[in-house]
């Protein structure tokens, strides 16, 4: 079984659906009790999973479809962080100064996510791969229009621990992508002069176990990481039921172990990915480590209308300065009742302007 998310930006869980399949996600989503789909044969039932209310933990509001800030309007949180003199320092004096091999910020990324087994997680599986990789072509084209300055280093971003809508045999709520699924990506990548990340939902597993199982791949130079704290269930509850987090605590854990890699097998440096659409998704951001050898982005992703998704980075990332910062696209969430995605020249146009940009 596995879960499929579909990620707001200020609104409710749409469906967060598990199926079965040998390899890991369904294709989802699907009303409870009707047939899921089929991969190597094998036909999948699938179940919706519940739906939490999420708030906006810097103005209280709830998140509901029919209540998106206007644009430009300020939340009680902004406020506050301006009459209390907190306004954040960009770029942060603490962040080490690249070394060579860094990718960041001389380029700047751009990922198509997704897995190869389910069309419904992103369009790294929604397009055959010919078709996939010729989109992702199209993009970098775009970004590299719209700031020759910091020339596309492409990448495909695989999630390769999934979390699950049921226990499984070890009661732990993931599904690891099986090593033929992740060299089968790698080799994509490949074909492109891409790196890869790996995307990690621990669901009620640790991060130390994940990790684990991830680390022969995580010793080549082209591949990378990226944590999801929302199916990181540290404080209990269920995928689905609550939104996860971390604390700086497992974030530096996660670099601890990239920096070894890196110092053990003469690596360049790595990139770690924190997703983020909600404060408590990851807390005591201050004490996150900072080491040249691994380069930290907190991306955004949330998905909705523009203003919600700027919303979003004003709550979330602009107030929180780690390192640098990436941004999330939705090819379809962010386009429902006809909003249109934004364009690379409105993306930019955010402050600090993100160095890793990720299709969905």
């Amino acid at each position: 079984m596995s879960l499929f998310r579909a990620r707001p930006t200020l609104h409710p869980y749409a469906a967060l659906v598990a199926g079965a399949l040998s390899g890991c996600d369904s294709d989802a989503p699907k009303p409870v009790g009707r047939a899921g789909a089929t991969t190597a044969g094998a036909t999948t039932a699938v179940a919706a999973a519940p739906t939490p209310v999420r708030r906006d933990s810097a103005s209280g509001e709830a998140w509901w479809p029919d209540t998106v800030r206007r644009p430009n309007a300020r939340t009680p949180g902004d406020t506050a962080r301006r009459a209390k003199g907190h306004e954040p320092v960009w770029p942060n004096p603490k962040a080490p100064a690249p070394i060579a091999g860094s990718i960041l910020p001389a380029k700047r990324i751009v990922a198509f996510y997704g897995n190869p087994l389910s069309k419904k997680m992103g369009v790294l599986g929604e397009l055959p791969m010919d078709q996939m990789l010729a989109k992702l072509d199209t993009e970098v084209a775009k970004w590299n229009a719209a700031d020759p300055a910091h020339p596309v280093q492409p990448a495909l971003h695989l999630i390769a621990i999934v979390a699950q809508g049921t226990p499984g045999k070890d009661s732990t709520y993931r599904y690891r992508a099986v090593p033929e699924l992740i060299e089968k990506v790698y080799g994509w990548a490949k074909q492109k002069r891409a790196i890869l990340f790996l995307d990690v939902q621990i669901g009620k597993s640790t991060l130390q176990s994940e990790l684990a199982y991830l680390l022969p791949y995580l010793q080549r130079p082209d591949v990378h990481l990226a944590l999801d704290p929302e199916f990181a269930m540290t404080k209990g509850g269920l995928p689905g039921g609550r939104i996860g987090t971390y604390d700086a605590t497992h974030i530096n854990y996660a670099i601890d172990q990239l920096i070894r890699l890196v110092d053990q097998y003469k690596l360049p440096p790595k990139v770690l990915i924190v997703h983020r659409f909600t404060g408590p998704m990851v807390t005591n951001y201050q004490s996150i480590k900072l080491d040249p050898r691994v380069q930290v982005v907190m991306d955004m992703d949330g998905w909705g209308p523009p203003h919600g998704k700027k919303a979003t980075w004003s709550r979330f990332i602009y107030p929180y300065p780690v390192q640098y910062t990436g941004f999330k696209l939705f090819y379809h969430n962010d386009t429902k009742n006809g909003f249109p995605m934004m364009t690379p020249k409105q993306v930019l146009a955010l402050f600090p302007p993100p160095i890793y940009i990720q299709y969905q």
